[in-house]
């Protein structure tokens, strides 16, 4: 074999039997081969597994959703390029001409975007209600035929909860599959309601370090299934290098996840003790109007602390520029804390009803809280306080 051709097929290392890789090697490769046309043939025919195309599937990121499913309590799952990815898939993927959805307005903005717009261009309809308002979404199930109901909880940036077990309920009378954005909530909570689908942005807590985008649906495995050919057609498949740094984020996951939230309820007490803070959202608090509710659902409350400033604007401007150890940025779950204003939040798709139903005020400041001495960002915090007082 000459030269030129031996660095295209470069001599096999496999490991012996009984000597394995103590972390998984990355399957950066986008084709597979066997042995033989017939094995080929066997697969393509769905009779023996195997992989072909990092498009369809990959072993790094199968490792990936084999782990995810588990952790979230259900059969299997499938990873995209992004969190918003995986929800616009499963929407596009789940839906069809003449099909309604119901919808919330404490929903992430580019969520509302897929739903009321993208979907309905396609003549897909919709109804847009409060997440608190359990008759209405039990009037509007009663009143037509509707394919999917779309939540979060605790919402994006308010931090209500959602009644998962009635509105679970309520879809299952109607023959209405569940879909749950549960990012903010993470992996291991909320898997013992009856949810048809959860979604998460692997961007955030999974992978922590905030370097790596990525996104998955987890379900039972009839309804992955269903799912998998649309999604390779589609073709926002996460690589399997990014899907390598998720799985090393997830090794931390627990860790992280317990030490931010208890950094959050230390920052959510010293808010609601301030003079400066209207106040406070932060299911943790025994002040928060769906404490109990929260209590009853979830096993941690998580690292958001959303407040109302007094003074609007102007003092959240002045709270966010004088913060050192919070960085003005989008995204949550990080390793590092940051801060984001009404401005940079969205929300200008609303009408001012529901606006006003969202909840988000000129005054909302919204923290991811981080890993730093949970002392430095308390002390960071109240100087950014006494800033905001000017």
């Amino acid at each position: 074999m000459k030269k030129s051709t031996r660095v295209n097929h470069p001599p096999a290392v496999e490991l012996p039997a009984g000597n394995h890789a103590v972390v998984a090697p990355i399957y950066q490769t986008v084709k597979f081969e066997f042995d033989t046309l017939a094995t080929t043939e066997a697969f393509l025919r769905g009779e023996r597994p195997g992989f072909l195309y990092t498009r369809a599937s990959n072993p790094t990121t199968r490792q990936l959703e084999q782990l995810l499913a588990e952790l979230q309590g259900r059969e299997d799952c499938l990873v995209t390029a992004s969190g918003i990815g995986a929800i616009a898939q499963t929407l596009l993927t789940l839906t069809g001409q003449g099909d309604h959805v119901v919808c919330f307005v404490e929903t992430y903005p580019a969520t509302r975007y897929l739903i009321r717009r993208l979907l309905g261009r396609f003549g897909v309809r919709h109804t847009m209600l409060g997440v608190e308002d359990l008759a209405g979404v039990e009037r509007v199930l009663a009143a037509q035929p509707t394919r999917l109901v779309f939540f979060e909880s605790p919402t994006n940036p308010i931090t209500r909860i959602a009644d998962i077990a009635a509105l679970t309920r309520l879809a299952r009378a109607a023959g209405a599959l569940t879909v749950m954005d549960n990012t903010f909530a993470g992996f291991h909570q909320h898997g013992d309601y009856d949810i048809d689908l959860f979604v998460h942005s692997l961007t955030k807590y999974a992978s922590g370090a905030g370097d790596v985008m990525g996104g998955a649906v987890i379900a039972r495995s009839e309804l992955i299934r269903g799912m998998r050919t649309d999604f390779s057609a589609l073709g926002g498949v996460l690589d399997p290098h990014a899907a390598y740094l998720i799985l090393r984020g997830l090794k931390t996951y627990f860790v992280r996840y317990q030490a931010q939230c208890a950094s959050a309820g230390q920052i959510a007490q010293l808010l609601a003790t301030h003079p400066q803070v209207e106040r406070v959202h932060y299911p943790g608090l025994a002040t928060h109007p769906q404490h109990q509710l929260a209590a009853r659902q979830m096993r941690d409350f998580g690292s958001i602390v959303s407040f109302d400033l007094k003074g609007g604007e102007p003092a959240g401007r002045r709270f966010a520029d004088a913060l050192e150890l919070f960085a003005l940025a989008a995204s949550l779950g990080s390793t590092e804390s940051l801060v984001v204003t009404p401005a940079m939040m969205g929300g200008r798709d609303l009408d001012p009803a529901q606006q006003r139903t969202s909840g988000i005020s000129a005054g909302t400041i919204r923290l991811s809280i981080g890993l730093e001495d949970p002392q430095d960002l308390l002390a960071d915090v109240a100087r950014a306080l006494e800033a905001a007082r000017s």
